[in-house]
């Protein structure tokens, strides 16, 4: 009909935050990209995925999150720990930073394929439902002060646990390193299907875990969720900030 915007399919939106990086105004440390925010495995496995062309505090760096059934994460990325999501979260984990490379490819407009050599095989197809339909007309409309207002965060984020069958979602608080966070999803899909292996292990089907897990302030969702967006960081203090210290490269 006329007058109508067509809705982008995840590849379409993937694509034009890539090609159009532009990030969010502030003076504080900032991101914008695309990503699986979590995805849980029956098995007690847990996978994310990061992709951010552009950030204040790092070039473009792509970031895969894995937790193991007992519980210990671990935190790759194509560039090192300070300049990766191990800058905010390496606290939560006795590993140290990895640097790899991560492949990301499009096989369908709804559907992509994540690898790490040796390491990680990861096929993510999505849909929309009519939660992420919401949640993402509601993202895409909100003004821009909402995503830096922690009350509006976490209205917001008290409303889309329940509405996206997530568990508990916080969109602002205290990462583990000590930097508070506001992150700001303007578009979302859900994780129709998945299928990956982990050094060569199969993950099996997926299904929330027995537990939400937590990551100081931030809860990882219970129900897979591919998100576009930005986000702010609190500017790194050395003072009152934990390190991401040293970073394992296995290229």
């Amino acid at each position: 009909m006329p007058g109508m915007t067509k809705t982008p399919t995840p590849s379409e939106a993937a694509a034009a935050v890539t090609r159009n990086a532009t990030l969010p105004p502030g003076d504080d440390e900032r991101f914008v990209g695309y990503g699986v925010m979590g995805l849980p495995f029956r098995s007690g496995h847990y996978l994310a995925l990061r992709d951010f062309p552009a950030t204040s505090f790092s070039p473009a760096y792509r970031s895969v999150w894995h937790r193991d059934p007992s519980g210990q994460w671990s935190f790759y990325a194509t560039t090192p720990g300070q300049q990766s999501c191990s800058r905010y979260f390496r606290a939560a984990t006795t590993q140290d930073a990895i640097q790899c490379d991560i492949d990301v490819a499009w096989l369908t407009p709804w559907s992509l394929l994540v690898q790490i050599a040796g390491l990680l095989d990861w096929t993510i197809e999505l849909k929309t439902t009519p939660a992420t339909r919401l949640m993402s007309g509601i993202g895409r409309r909100l003004p821009s002060w909402t995503w830096t207002n922690p009350s509006a965060l976490a209205a917001i984020g008290r409303a889309a646990g329940p509405v996206l069958r997530s568990g508990q979602v916080r969109l602002s608080g205290l990462a583990p390193n000590g930097q508070r966070f506001m992150i700001a999803p303007t578009q979302l899909w859900a994780v129709a299907r998945s299928c990956a292996s982990w050094r060569g292990e199969d993950l099996g089907p997926t299904g929330p875990l027995d537990r939400q897990a937590r990551l100081a302030d931030f809860r990882p969702p219970q129900r897979g969720i591919f998100v576009v967006g930005s986000g702010h960081f609190e500017s790194f203090d050395p003072a009152r900030h934990r390190a991401a210290e040293s970073t394992i490269s296995i290229r």
